[in-house]
């Protein structure tokens, strides 16, 4: 199904979703705030073909949300993807529909609760945007999720600089 250009639109919702509304787009930010790269990185982690990875990666980086960045290897070029400022500034929404879903749909059996953790100050946080127990924005840089169903912490990246 094709939908509607919302890029024109007056909404900035409906412009965000321009953006950022297939839930694959979100899927593969995600990915990259946890520091994922490469094509192939993506591709395990999501499960996703080839050919909807390749679109979306290309319509994140023509929205300015990630940087292609090629490389030379065996013979042959690869790229990587890393997130810039703006991809980066989905954080808040990330941690937002995380904190709703916990609130609002059934956790699978096996499951456990997600913890966004503010490594700056080491305290679980529950707020999107601001540290619930210092108080101070949330950074990629400064956040890890602690996600029990993989027994681990994944620490999140910044972006990438821009000089």
């Amino acid at each position: 199904m094709v939908r509607a250009d919302w890029s024109g639109a007056f909404c900035p919702v409906r412009r965000g979703l321009d953006v950022v509304g297939d839930p694959w787009s979100l899927l593969i930010m995600r990915d990259a705030l946890h520091g994922r790269r490469r094509f192939e990185d993506f591709r395990s982690s999501l499960g996703i073909a080839d050919s909807v990875l390749s679109r979306r990666l290309t319509a994140l980086v023509d929205a300015g949300l990630l940087t292609r960045n090629d490389y030379r290897a065996a013979r042959r070029t690869h790229a990587e993807y890393r997130p810039t400022q703006a991809g980066t500034d989905l954080l808040p929404v990330l941690h937002a529909l995380a904190t709703w879903a916990e609130v609002h749909t059934t956790l699978p059996d096996g499951g456990g609760h997600m913890a966004v953790i503010h490594t700056a100050c080491g305290a679980e946080t529950r707020s999107a945007d601001t540290c619930t127990a210092c108080r101070e924005p949330l950074r990629s840089e400064d956040v890890a999720w602690d996600k029990p169903w993989h027994d681990r912490r994944d620490a999140l990246v910044g972006p990438v600089d821009a000089s």
